[in-house]
């Protein structure tokens, strides 16, 4: 289906730890999207606090063409009477599963957004991204073939990054995606690899119809060159040198992840590429005088960070690789995830 709209229904989900992140994420949408007819804002609500709230309509209110809802998210361990591990992140990413009655049954698109996302340009055109009869667009992640089987894919399946998902909603109704995702949850105990989004892949893998990767231009793009990536994660069925370097000329929306080698922008020590450009958002939120954040990562980790800065940068993604494309998979598949 062919669309020319400008009316974006935008979905965000957080917990109060993350709320600042998520506000410049939005008020970076909003900066860049003024000529969009309407952005119906939805942030699926864990324990915000009442001032932080405060400032996100604060936020919103600047724009002419915006408008927030926040809902309470579904707390799915309640829901399922269940422990639900998260690889990173907390607990409250998996509101994002629950989309069935969010919007009236009218709404049959909606954009997905990670907290950790800055929204650098129009997203008019990926708003209206034909998905060729996929449930949604999503980036093709960087991950080799040991993950897949995890979460019982094939080798060649397509792993995607849940931060940017552009969702049929009508298609997701109709093929019963939420009770499929609840499903694979509860037979696998609340323990899934990578969390909400390995369940998300396991699900949708073959109804993912892949984005330009300007939409989701992950860090690892500004982190490493084409042939580090390929070293460092060994890749299944991913883009091409050329789409990446296009994408990286213009990045619509940029996506903060996580990484070992470094840290993000509103934590101490970033080198992020981006970390001007998203300090300068920053400092146009309520959240403008609040300090960056130490390091949060543990002993181990950050000793490994300390290590891999001081080997030749070929010597360090070879060792990381080892540990990203083949232990990690097998530590999951060992501990039955």
């Amino acid at each position: 289906m062919k669309y020319q709209d400008s009316t974006y229904n935008i979905v965000y989900a957080t917990d109060d730890s993350f709320v600042s992140t998520m506000g410049v994420s939005i008020d970076s949408l909003l900066k860049n999207n003024k000529n969009a007819k309407k952005i119906n804002l939805i942030v699926l609500n864990t324990d915000i606090s009442k001032k932080n709230i405060e400032k996100l309509f604060r936020i919103v209110n600047k724009y002419e063409n915006g408008s927030l809802k926040l809902i309470d998210a579904v707390n799915i361990e309640k829901k399922l009477s269940l422990n639900v591990e998260q690889d990173r992140g907390s607990v409250s990413q998996y509101a994002r599963l629950f989309l069935n009655d969010i919007f009236d049954k009218k709404i049959n698109r909606i954009l997905y957004l990670d907290c950790d996302t800055l929204i650098d340009g129009s997203i008019y055109d990926l708003w209206n991204t034909d998905l060729h009869g996929k449930i949604i667009g999503a980036l093709k992640d960087a991950f080799s073939k040991y993950y897949r089987k995890n979460i019982g894919l094939n080798k060649n399946d397509i792993m995607f990054n849940s931060g940017v998902m552009l969702i049929d909603l009508e298609k997701w109704r109709n093929s019963k995606i939420e009770q499929k995702l609840m499903n694979f949850i509860i037979q696998h105990k609340g323990i899934v690899q990578q969390g909400d989004q390995g369940v998300l892949n396991a699900i949708l893998s073959k109804e993912v119809y892949p984005l330009n990767p300007r939409y989701n231009f992950v860090s690892i793009f500004s982190d490493y060159t084409y042939e580090q990536i390929l070293i460092y994660r060994h890749p299944v069925k991913f883009y091409s040198k050329k789409q990446i370097e296009q994408a990286a000329v213009k990045p619509i929306i940029i996506h903060f992840t996580s990484s070992i080698f470094t840290n993000r922008p509103w934590e101490e020590d970033c080198k992020n590429l981006y970390l001007t450009k998203w300090l300068e958002y920053k400092s146009e939120t309520p959240w403008k005088n609040e300090p960056l954040r130490k390091d949060g990562r543990g002993p181990i980790k950050k000793s490994i960070k300390l290590i891999f800065g001081i080997l030749p940068i070929s010597v360090s993604l070879y060792v990381a690789s080892i540990f990203q494309a083949y232990l990690r998979p097998i530590k999951n598949s060992l501990r039955g995830i």
